[in-house]
């Protein structure tokens, strides 16, 4: 059990394993004990046909949670036992319907008192602990089903990476980065239009000298995502060039370049903040809600590809 001391709650699931390996193991020697043979792991496929019905192989792995491959294998096990039978169903001859045999039926009336005794047993167990375990499981169930596993460690990651990123404001330095990163994502979805021509090859001319600005994500050092904030008029910015490499993906970085932008325009005294895309761009407009925007019927675009405006009152 060392192992787990040394690797922590990262090998959950394993030890998890190990004490369900334990427990099926010593279950067994239980349906020993009251003489019924029977393996711990069809349990739950002879409790959900106990009650003498017939049921389908998916209705039954419905029920207990378990795959279709998984319970058709018990149940094929279970018939080879004499346990289970066929019951070719009178209203639907294409499913294939169980149910438990006389043998199977006789082992549901002498299990009962195996029921009484290891609910007992359990429920003892449980009071001699400081955590009831029962419980817990049933958090933790609870907990996954709301938010799985995955995309914990992928919020984790994200987090941890994002720790890495940093957003300057645009130099010189970044023009190449600044034009491919808009380049690649405008290209791989659309063509390049002229407006995005004049914008990214002279973007001192076009942003940054009529009052607008330019950041920079930086992940270790490297130029990974870009945005802009173009001025309209007094009191409304245009969030627009909103890039970020394919090979950055998933560290938050969109959302960093989005905030960095929202506050600079505060600080200048916008009082909105207005942007152009297009709806099957899924990842940015999800991320345009995130920040707060909101769709809106803005005046006509001078881009082909933007059917979608949307707008965020600061």
């Amino acid at each position: 059990m060392n192992i787990y001391n040394k690797t922590g709650k990262m090998a959950l699931g394993s030890r998890l394993r190990h004490l369900s390996e334990t427990i099926t193991e010593q279950a067994g020697k239980v349906y020993g004990l009251y003489d019924i043979d029977m393996q711990p792991k069809w349990f739950p496929v002879f409790y959900a046909l106990s009650t003498g019905e017939e049921k389908s192989i998916t209705q039954i792995a419905v029920e207990i949670g378990h795959s279709h491959p998984s319970v058709s294998t018990i149940v094929k096990e279970m018939t080879k036992k004499g346990l289970v039978k066929d019951s070719p169903n009178k209203t639907d001859a294409r499913k294939n319907y169980v149910k438990l045999t006389e043998q199977g039926l006789a082992i549901n009336e002498k299990i009962q008192d195996q029921y009484i005794d290891v609910n007992a047993a359990i429920e003892n167990a449980l009071n001699e602990t400081q955590y009831n375990l029962w419980k817990a499981i049933e958090e933790w169930e609870f907990l996954l089903e709301q938010k799985d596993l995955l995309k914990r460690v992928q919020d984790e990651k994200k987090i941890r990476e994002s720790k890495d990123v940093k957003i300057v404001a645009y130099e010189p330095q970044y023009h190449n980065a600044f034009k491919r990163l808009n380049e690649e994502w405008i290209t791989q979805h659309f063509k390049m239009e002229d407006a995005d021509h004049k914008s990214l090859d002279h973007a001192q001319e076009y942003i940054l000298d009529k009052g607008g600005y330019i950041f920079i994500a930086l992940y270790k050092g490297e130029p990974v995502g870009a945005c802009a904030l173009l001025k309209t008029s007094g009191k409304v910015f245009e969030l627009a060039k909103m890039a970020v490499s394919p090979l950055a993906k998933g560290k938050g970085i969109g959302l960093l370049l989005g905030n960095a932008a929202i506050k600079k325009a505060r600080k200048k005294g916008a009082k909105k903040l207005y942007l152009e895309s297009n709806t099957i761009l899924k990842p940015a407009i999800n991320l345009y809600h995130k920040l707060g925007f909101k769709k809106v019927n803005g005046a006509p675009s001078p881009y082909e590809r933007c059917n979608i405006q949307m707008e965020l009152e600061l």
